[in-house]
């Protein structure tokens, strides 16, 4: 009997990267996340070297993909685009009135050498808004300081990627400047050490300490596990202390260095990403 001869795929006969299913594709390069893609399947808007695509295509690196007839250039060997920010407080990580992407919940930011002079918050484009259009279309914020609050934001235009940074950031430890009215006591910061939150759980709190202050206000920072900047700020207002901001100054392996002004980002360094998702968890 006659054995089949299997013909291999275009992209394989390439020598480039094997292929890979064209929603996982779409997602790490930021063009949508996986959902939105197999949406844009359904209903015909996809095409692969001018076929319709259908659910569990897969593409690679000599495979020209087509939405709506237009040229999706998609990542091959490059690896992904992440982003640290320095988010002022209030500024709108998204446009008024735009989606936002999941990884607790998506907001956006921007990058490149237009962010470099201080423009007023009201002035310019969200944040998001203002990231490289070469990284992706669509970007997704890990672990989002609410908006009233800022500092340090995350950010990456790979859907997987920022499922494992969502992830890993849970057993990293942060650092936080919280601003409060007024000096705290003793009992208070007894309280704070102790990480209860509202739910129950126990936050680990490493320590937090006076850090300055003028008039009226005082500044303590705050150096604790996996937390968020909404928990940061509900254990000291368990406390009773009355919070009027919240800002992130280091995640893990990555601080916000005084060079990297308010509403302006950077790449992130591949270094700087393996120490924050190791290359086991990566695959």
């Amino acid at each position: 009997m006659r054995r089949a001869v299997r013909r291999p795929r275009a992209a394989d006969a390439s020598g480039g990267a094997p292929p890979e299913r064209l929603q996982k594709v779409l997602a790490r390069s930021g063009v949508a996340s996986r959902r939105e893609a197999e949406a844009w399947i359904r209903a015909g808007r996809l095409t692969i070297n001018g076929a319709p695509a259908t659910l569990g295509a897969r593409v690679g690196p000599a495979d020209q993909v087509r939405l709506d007839g237009r040229l999706v250039r998609t990542r091959g060997a490059h690896g992904p685009h992440a982003f640290i920010c320095h988010r002022s407080p209030g500024e709108p990580l998204t446009p008024p009135g735009a989606g936002v992407a999941p990884a607790e919940r998506a907001d956006a930011v921007g990058t490149g050498g237009a962010a470099a002079r201080e423009v007023p918050v009201g002035a310019r484009p969200a944040l998001l808004e203002r990231l490289p259009r070469r990284a992706g279309r669509r970007f997704v914020t890990v672990s989002p300081m609410p908006r009233v609050d800022g500092g340090l934001e995350l950010v990456t235009s790979d859907g997987e990627l920022a499922a494992r940074l969502q992830r890993s950031v849970h057993a990293l430890d942060g650092e936080f400047g919280v601003r409060v009215r007024g000096e705290l006591s003793e009992p208070q910061l007894r309280g704070i050490a102790e990480g209860a939150l509202d739910s129950g759980a126990h936050l680990a709190v490493e320590h937090c300490e006076a850090a300055g202050g003028e008039g009226a206000n005082r500044w303590y920072t705050l150096t604790v596990r996996g937390a968020s900047g909404k928990e940061v700020r509900q254990l000291f207002e368990r406390q009773g202390a009355h919070v009027s901001r919240v800002l992130r100054t280091r995640l893990g392996p990555l601080t916000l260095e005084r060079s990297l002004a308010r509403g302006q980002f950077r790449e992130l360094t591949d270094e700087e990403l393996r120490a924050l998702v190791p290359p086991a968890a990566q695959r």
